[in-house]
């Protein structure tokens, strides 16, 4: 059984339909990549999962209770991270930690402590002096200190430096592994990559891509750099080829993976010096996807 799922979710704000059929299912010690343009729903549908917001239609469910109806429940085995965390300006950070922690039921202080140092927060200032990094990893400390079944994380990294994004990723792997299962929401589309088992990519309200990177590796184009002995002729005719640029013996194009093994062969005869291949990232099929759709190749992030 799935450890979160959503069948058919909507939601409507008067005649503004904001989710449309909404299907999304994680299972146990899966980390799922929800990600989508600005507007597409992406917020939203965490907001149904967390029990802040009630579905117009469909059914959404955590650890196969009903996140509307057992909130409360749920919430003792889930922890959620925002992309913009506020905190309470005249406490510490220790103290918020220590305080959000009692919430979920308390935590392991050594786990605490080594947590704290690995993202290198002084514990003992005040929140209204902290950057929106430092706010973030407030939230990331008390998150991965308590020992939940289910993270949600709505672009947690915004505002950390590299190394503390590293640090992050690493986190969330160390929960993978001892079998947690998380959600999460990112514009830093290499991040999905990296992390994740499955991706859903949402927009307009609907997901109109999901699967595991392999599933979706089809949609994708890759990136051929060629260089040949003899002059190449125009490859315009050829099917599957995209942003052909010729010059002379060196051809940079983007090819549909269906259409790789022709592309190959047609060249071949021509004497191949060298020939450079990047495989298809998921950036490629976000932005391609978008571009078919014939809207503006929005960013991932934001607000939705």
């Amino acid at each position: 059984m799935a450890v979160v799922e959503t069948r058919k979710v909507t939601k409507n704000f008067g005649s503004f339909q904001a989710l449309e059929g909404v299907d999304i299912e994680v299972n146990q010690g899966e980390i799922y990549g929800f990600i989508g343009p600005n507007g597409a729903g992406k917020s939203t549908t965490i907001r149904i999962l967390l029990g802040m917001l009630k579905a117009s239609s469909g059914q959404a469910t955590i650890f196969g209770k009903d996140v509307w109806k057992d909130t409360v429940e749920i919430h003792k085995r889930l922890a959620y991270v925002p992309g913009d965390v506020n905190l309470w300006p005249n406490l510490s950070g220790g103290e918020v930690i220590d305080f959000l922690l009692k919430l979920s039921g308390g935590a392991n202080k050594s786990r605490v402590e080594e947590l704290i140092h690995r993202f290198q927060l002084d514990p003992t200032k005040k929140c209204r002096t902290y950057s929106k990094g430092n706010r973030q990893k407030v939230a990331l400390i008390a998150a991965f200190a308590s020992n939940a079944d289910v993270y949600i994380l709505d672009e947690p990294t915004s505002g950390l430096d590299p190394l503390m994004e590293r640090v992050f990723q690493d986190c969330v792997f160390e929960e993978k592994e001892a079998g947690k299962s998380v959600i999460l929401s990112s514009h830093i589309l290499s991040e999905v990559e990296r992390l994740c088992d499955k991706v859903g990519i949402i927009r307009k309200g609907a997901i109109v891509e999901s699967g595991t990177l392999e599933e979706l590796r089809h949609l994708t184009r890759t990136h051929l750099l060629v260089e040949t002995k003899n002059p190449l002729p125009s490859l315009d005719n050829l099917e599957g080829v995209h942003d052909i640029q010729l010059d002379h013996h060196t051809l940079s194009l983007q090819v549909d993976t269906k259409a790789l093994g022709a592309v190959v062969q047609y060249i071949s005869p021509y004497g191949i010096v060298k020939l450079e291949s990047a495989p298809p990232t998921l950036e490629d099929l976000f932005m391609r996807h978008y571009e078919e759709e014939g809207g503006a190749a929005q960013g991932a992030g934001g607000e939705s």
